[in-house]
C-alpha cells in the first residue's frame, strides 16, 4: 500500500513529468490540476511571492519559456517527508536546461545549451500543492551567459552532478527507521556548527559528521569544495569571518524531513545574521542585519554525510544589501542588452 509521501510525490510527478515533455500550450492546465488555486508560492529573487499557478505560470515559466523555447526539467533529487513541524513535503533538485534563444531577465541570450540548478520544495495537502518554496540558480545562468557582475567565486564553478550513487530519485519503498537516522544526523551536525560562535572551530568536531571526500555542492557565487579542508577554506571560514553571528531566523520556520539516506530542509527565510567581518563574495563589512533563504539537500552514507547540495538566494541576499545586481549586469553587458540606454 502506498504511503501518503508516495502519493505526495505522484501529484509533483505530474508536474515535473509536464515540464520535461514541455508543451506550452498545455503546462498551465497541469499547474491548475496539482495546486491549489490559492496555494502560496514564494520565489527566488527577483520574482517574490505570488499567488496560485496562474501567477506562476504568468510571472516564472512563462517568460522562462519564451526565452528557452526547448525548456526541458531534469530532477536528480526528488524525495518526501513529515516536515518535523508541520505538513507534508516534497523536495526536488535538478537543472532546467535548453538552448537560450532570448533575453531572459535581461541576460543576454546565448543560443547555446545552457543548465540552470533549481531547488524546489512542495507542501501537499489533500493531493494538491498549497505552498512551494523554490531558488532558480539565476546567477549561474549569468556566468553562461558572461554576465555575472559580482565577486568572483571562491568554489569551482560546474554543473552539479546527480548523487553519486544514482538513487536521487528514491523510488525505493519508504523506510522511516533509516529516514529518521538520516535526520538526526544531519541534526546533530548543525547542532554542532551552532558551536562555532561560544567554541571556536574545534567545538563543531566536522570529522564526526562528515564523509572524508564529501562534497558540498554550492551556489554560482560561492560554488563547489570537495573535502572538510575545501568546505572550510572556500566556504565556511570566509562566510563565518564575515557573520560570526549567523544564526537561526525562527526555530518554527524550519521544515526537516527525510526519505532513506536523503534529508532536506527548508524555511523562507531560515537564517539571521549580520555582515559584520570581511571576506564572504567581496560585500563590505557595514553592518548590515540580513536573512537569508537556503534550501539544501544531504544524502548520507554509512552514518555520514558525504554529499550537500545548497542553493542560497544569493540575488536576494545582494537585494536586502541594496546591490542591484541585474543593473549592474545590464551595464556590464550594455553591449549585447536588447535596447541600450542612452550614453
Amino acid at each position: 500500500m502506498s504511503s501518503i509521501h508516495d502519493i505526495n510525490k505522484d501529484v509533483v510527478a505530474k508536474l515535473r513529468h509536464a515540464l520535461y515533455d514541455l508543451n506550452p500550450d498545455t503546462i498551465l492546465s497541469v499547474m491548475d490540476e496539482v495546486f491549489s488555486p490559492h496555494a502560496a508560492i514564494h520565489l527566488t529573487h527577483p520574482f517574490g511571492d505570488l499567488t496560485g499557478p496562474k501567477e506562476l505560470f504568468k510571472t516564472a515559466y512563462q517568460p522562462l519559456i519564451h526565452a528557452v523555447p526547448d525548456l526541458e526539467r531534469r530532477d536528480f533529487i526528488v524525495m518526501a517527508g513529515p516536515s518535523n513541524t508541520e505538513g507534508d513535503w516534497v523536495g526536488c533538485g535538478g537543472h532546467y536546461v535548453g538552448v537560450f534563444e532570448q533575453p531572459w531577465l535581461d541576460i543576454p541570450p546565448t543560443c547555446h545549451p545552457v543548465a540552470m540548478r533549481f531547488h524546489e520544495f512542495f507542501r501537499v495537502e489533500g493531493g494538491r500543492i498549497t505552498e512551494m518554496q523554490a531558488i532558480w540558480d539565476i546567477p549561474q545562468l549569468m556566468m553562461q551567459a558572461r554576465a555575472w557582475p559580482m565577486s568572483p567565486s571562491l568554489g569551482v564553478e560546474w554543473m552539479i552532478p546527480a548523487p553519486a550513487t544514482q538513487d536521487g530519485l528514491s523510488l525505493s519503498p519508504r523506510d522511516d527507521n533509516r529516514a529518521e537516522a538520516s535526520q538526526k544526523l544531519v541534526l546533530d551536525m548543525l547542532n554542532g556548527l551552532s558551536k562555532h560562535a561560544d567554541h571556536g572551530p574545534e567545538a563543531m568536531t566536522l570529522d564526526a559528521f562528515w564523509h572524508p571526500k564529501m562534497t558540498w555542492y554550492g551556489p554560482a557565487g560561492i560554488g563547489t569544495n570537495r573535502r572538510i579542508s575545501g568546505f572550510r577554506n572556500w566556504h565556511q571560514i570566509p562566510f563565518l569571518k564575515a557573520m560570526p553571528d549567523r544564526g537561526s531566523a525562527s526555530d518554527n520556520c524550519h521544515h526537516f524531513f527525510a526519505d532513506g539516506d536523503y534529508v532536506a530542509v527548508t524555511g523562507w527565510p531560515n537564517m539571521r545574521m549580520t555582515i559584520s567581518g570581511d571576506g564572504w563574495l567581496g560585500i563590505a563589512p557595514a553592518g548590515q542585519p540580513l536573512t537569508m533563504r537556503s534550501l539544501d539537500f544531504w544524502r548520507c552514507e554509512n552514518g555520514l554525510i558525504r554529499e550537500n547540495w545548497v542553493l542560497v538566494d544569493i540575488l536576494h541576499v545582494y537585494h536586502l544589501l541594496n546591490v542591484d545586481v541585474f543593473e549592474r549586469m545590464r551595464e556590464f553587458t550594455i553591449d549585447r542588452q536588447a535596447v541600450r540606454p542612452p550614453l
